[in-house]
């Protein structure tokens, strides 16, 4: 008897794990800009006033003063370009009993520049312009914005990995790309 009982337990505590252990194989990265107009930006941006350790605070474009935590329990933020004083920041930040908990700070002062790889040679402008200096570049971007913390070149969406000071990589399904500065 208690065999007929334990035993379809077993297999509704095994199924429950499989199913819960399983990975989500569908990608729910836009792959388009497309895709991603149809839903809102959740981006803050703003310039930064001063940063720390821990901490940040940035006027938006409304011109109130954010201040963020760069860290809480669940979270350590995903910095991308550093966080510099009078830099302008595209911020995604959620929300920590009523404190702005950074999840991914993007520094756009670091991100605009020349950047090179073997097949793209491509400089980031002001007002979402990019302009291409491979004449013979088949398909050059033409324009760039932030958009839910994701970097949009033209149709491209990708996640940015790493901003440094010489260095760009970003990600999308097609791959990793990497980029030096010029």
């Amino acid at each position: 008897m208690k065999h007929t009982i334990l035993l379809p337990l077993v297999a509704l505590m095994v199924l429950t794990f499989a199913c819960c252990g399983k990975k989500n194989t569908t990608d729910n990265s836009a792959s388009s800009s497309d895709s991603l107009t149809q839903r809102t930006d959740t981006t803050l941006y703003g310039n930064c006033l001063e940063g720390g350790m821990s901490t940040f605070s940035m006027i938006d474009e409304k011109g109130d003063t954010l201040f963020f935590l760069l860290e809480d329990v669940d979270t350590v933020a995903d910095v991308q370009g550093g966080i510099y004083p009078g830099d302008k920041l595209a911020v995604i930040a959620h929300s920590v009993d009523g404190q702005l908990v950074a999840q991914k700070v993007i520094n756009i002062n670091s991100l605009r520049g020349r950047w090179i790889s073997l097949d793209k040679n491509f400089e980031i402008k002001d007002d979402g312009v990019v302009e291409s200096s491979v004449e013979a570049e088949s398909n050059p971007y033409t324009s760039w914005r932030i958009w839910n913390g994701q970097l949009i070149l033209s149709n491209d969406t990708f996640s940015i990995l790493q901003l440094g000071p010489d260095s760009l990589y970003l990600e999308n399904n097609s791959g990793i790309f990497t980029y030096k500065r010029l």
